[in-house]
């Protein structure tokens, strides 16, 4: 049998306490954090707000990563975003040199632990749920809310590794 911790999160079997129509979710989530610290490990900090050919800076996925799963892990409990919430959103992307790799990862750490403690949680006949999405209450699912994060996070993950070697090459 090969080495379970070189296998991606799906391959390495069920995880504990998460419903199972919900692993998926929860995979993706733990694959994304396990590849956001492989990716930073020696990222510099100086290095942060840079923004190669006017892309979204490192520094700005960091931030998106944590509060994008804050954002619709709250919607899909069927709550309105916090005044904290709504600041941090406003946040995102605006330079800020006291923030650190290492405060970046962090923070993305404690809200995919939160996330995935939201997930053991998540009673299955929940998920199809009507939710509803920002100001403009549009309309969602348990289930799409929570597919959207891990999609969503995938999706930033991907913009980050480039942007990430664009800028480490550029050394």
């Amino acid at each position: 049998m090969p080495d379970s911790t070189k296998l991606e999160v799906w391959l390495r079997g069920t995880l504990p306490d998460v419903p199972p129509l919900l692993q998926p979710i929860a995979h993706a989530l733990l694959q994304a954090q396990e590849e956001v610290h492989t990716l930073m490990a020696d990222f510099p900090d100086t290095l942060l707000w840079e923004r190669p050919a006017g892309v979204a800076s490192v520094a700005f996925h960091l931030q998106h990563l944590t509060g994008v799963l804050d954002r619709l892990f709250t919607y899909a409990q069927g709550k309105a975003l916090t005044t904290q919430q709504l600041g941090s959103l406003a946040a995102e992307g605006k330079p800020d040199e006291t923030l650190t790799v290492q405060a970046l990862i962090k923070a993305f750490d404690a809200q995919v632990a939160q996330s995935l403690a939201i997930l053991k949680n998540t009673d299955e006949n929940t998920l199809t749920q009507a939710r509803e999405v920002g100001r403009a209450k549009l309309p969602s699912t348990v289930v799409g809310l929570l597919t959207h994060s891990a999609e969503h996070t995938t999706r930033h993950l991907g913009q980050l590794l480039v942007t990430v070697r664009v800028l480490s090459s550029a050394k």
